[in-house]
């Protein structure tokens, strides 16, 4: 059984995590920001390669085999993120509140319930 999980791991215990790894193996030589980049850019196409030619419905019910699968490939894009943090000293939860801040002026709820964006012609929901 894994002593990490959502509900009692922090970003620190994963960054740390991360950061033995690349460690052990003296890799920070490797870890540009630029490499990083590049590799969590191929990391997240292999995401999207396993629901590629997948409708909506199919893409929410996939198989457990399949799901773990896609597990492994957002744990890499996780950890290249996390790598990133590291080299670049960025604090990941600061930097998501931050954005988030902004993402609510730029996107109030009550203009954007429902709707993807602002080239979204619906009407908003709940209203």
């Amino acid at each position: 059984m894994s002593i990490f999980s959502d509900a009692t791991s922090t970003i620190c215990d994963l960054k740390q995590l991360m950061q033995e790894f690349v460690s052990e193996r003296d890799w920070s030589q490797f870890h540009s920001p630029k490499n990083l980049a590049m590799s969590l850019a191929i990391e997240s196409a292999e995401v999207m390669e396993h629901f590629q030619w997948l409708t909506i419905d199919e893409s929410r019910s996939l198989d457990e085999d399949r799901k773990a699968e896609v597990a492994e490939e957002v744990a890499d894009v996780c950890c290249y993120l996390l790598a990133i943090a590291n080299e670049m000293n960025i604090d990941l939860a600061a930097s998501v509140e931050a954005k988030m801040v902004k993402n609510r002026a730029k996107y109030p709820s009550e203009h954007f319930r429902g709707r993807f964006g602002p080239q979204d012609k619906r009407k908003v929901s709940g209203s």
